[in-house]
């Protein structure tokens, strides 16, 4: 009997070393800019009189919004901002937030993101530190808000800015577009950098540019600092798109959009009977429950998505329709990898369950100042070689046996109850089977104890505890199961998990 060809995959027996392949590799496409802004000035030459974004009556032209951010970028270079540099965006959504934003990329620097009403000073001055911002634009209204250290510039983006042509940077598909801080496990946030080609990568082939064309509405719902904006804005107008820059009420800007891009947190309070001219629609972020997805996939494309912030967005999606027999986070997006993996970081046969790892042109560049983190969470890719990166995600998933990703939880929502290994969103699944139930969440209390949060409030908790106890084991099943109206979010529109416990610890506190 021949021997096993030596190498990454020489474990696996033919069968799986051809699927490996086959599922985790996305399609080898091109990508028609690698520079992200070059595509949004190709939309400006061909109609600059075209609507780029509204924003509570005004309206910006994509004539006028690429002659603001060529003076902008004029003004940073005079300031001595170069290719390589980190630009500070402290801003509320606005349309002078996508002239900043442009007008640091056309000046050859990556943008930093930061809601400024929503972000502590504390956070913005870990920021301005972290990413070295020298330089600051916000608005006048905001300035007081940006701790600013000696030497930092701040540029107000609501004051006079004389036109001049934008400076000819040498910018590289290597360089930064963004610097994005993630809520980080280390109980401060992490700076990731994320190129220009990472982000075309996405944006600019399909199905993550989900088929957006001159003159589609595309609502901006969604917190600047969280990765998923970027698809909303960048997605936007790359293609040609009018953003649709919501105020307070998200619902008033998703009736108007024909695409929507939403954690399922926020999609959960958007009838989609309500928007009738709305035929994308995108996830991701955290889990999405199947009676949402289902919900929306009878109006529109629906697709389920996949990947943190260090694999650019999402690096898998799916098209999902109700008929579908579960609900996957499909397979690679193009020139992108997936591997399960197991704890020695080997491929494990199709169908078994493992550590997802990302690979392929969305592997960011790393983290900012932090090598240790970077070390633990990048590493080389065995299977491209090359050179290539590959990404530990710690979310858990295996291979369906026609080649689609089943997500199963996060490595960090693996729990030990009384001794027994728990995958929490196990759980969630199960109580959104409940007739009536649209989203659930499921949280470790103590050593012994789980509690389940369900929406809407109507729904029986006897009956949900009764529904996970027959079909999980018993240390399975939640002690207690708290119906609410709707789940509190976070400033990034994912569930406020903290803020349920503390809800679980006052409910317990008052009956006691």
């Amino acid at each position: 009997m021949p021997l096993r060809p030596p190498g990454p995959l020489g474990h696996l027996p033919p069968h799986d070393q051809h699927l490996f392949w086959q599922y985790g590799r996305g399609p080898t496409v091109p990508v028609p800019d690698p520079l992200i802004h070059r595509a949004v000035e190709r939309q400006a030459a061909a109609a600059p009189h075209a609507v780029a974004a509204e924003h509570r009556g005004a309206r910006i032209t994509y004539g006028e919004l690429d002659r603001h951010a060529d003076a902008l970028a004029a003004r940073l270079a005079r300031e001595g901002v170069r290719p390589g540099d980190h630009v500070g965006l402290f801003v509320r959504r606005s349309i002078p937030m996508l002239v900043g934003l442009l007008g640091i990329l056309k000046a050859g620097a990556a943008y930093v993101p930061q809601d400024v009403g929503l972000a502590p000073p504390a956070q913005l001055a870990h920021v301005v530190r972290t990413a070295r911002t020298r330089v600051v634009l916000t608005l006048a209204e905001h300035a007081h808000r940006v701790p600013l250290p000696d030497g930092h510039l701040m540029v107000t983006l609501d004051g006079p800015q004389p036109y001049a042509p934008k400076p000819r940077t040498p910018v590289r598909p290597d360089d930064g577009c963004y610097v994005l801080f993630t809520s980080g496990t280390t109980g401060r946030p992490n700076g990731v950098k994320v190129t220009h080609r990472n982000v075309a990568n996405i944006l600019l082939t399909e199905p993550g540019g989900l088929g957006i064309r001159r003159g589609d509405r595309v609502a901006h719902l969604l917190n600047v600092a969280f990765d998923m904006a970027a698809w909303e804005i960048l997605g936007c107008l790359t293609h040609g798109g009018t953003l649709v820059i919501r105020g307070k009420d998200i619902a008033a800007a998703a009736r108007t959009a024909d695409v929507l891009i939403a954690t399922p947190t926020v999609l959960s309070g958007i009838d989609p009977a309500a928007c009738p001219r709305v035929r994308t629609v995108a996830v991701a972020g955290e889990p999405c429950p199947r009676p949402l997805a289902d919900r929306w996939a009878r109006h529109a494309a629906f697709h389920n998505c996949c990947g943190p912030t260090e694999t650019t967005i999402v690096n898998t999606m799916h098209r999902h329709r109700p008929s579908d027999p579960l609900l996957t986070i499909g397979r690679p997006t193009p020139n992108n990898t997936v591997y399960v993996l197991g704890p020695d970081r080997r491929p494990l046969p199709i169908g078994e369950a493992g550590e997802m790892w990302a690979g392929g042109d969305c592997v960011s560049a790393g983290y900012l100042g932090d090598e240790r983190l970077d070390a633990e969470r990048y590493a080389p890719d065995p299977f491209l070689g090359g050179g290539h990166r590959m990404f530990r995600t710690r979310d858990l998933g295996r291979w369906t046996a026609d080649g689609e990703l089943e997500h199963l939880g996060r490595t960090d929502d693996q729990v030990k109850v009384r001794g027994f290994r728990v995958e929490l969103d196990s759980v969630s699944s199960v109580l959104e089977s409940v007739e009536g139930c649209a989203r659930a969440v499921t949280l470790k209390r103590d050593a012994r104890t789980l509690v389940s949060f369900v929406c809407p409030a109507d729904v029986d908790p006897d009956t949900a505890r009764r529904v996970v106890a027959e079909a999980l084991p018993y240390y399975c099943v939640p002690e207690r199961v708290m119906p609410l109206p709707f789940l509190p979010e976070t400033d990034r529109g994912k569930v406020d998990k903290q803020a349920l416990l503390r809800m679980a610890d006052e409910r317990e506190g008052a009956v006691r």
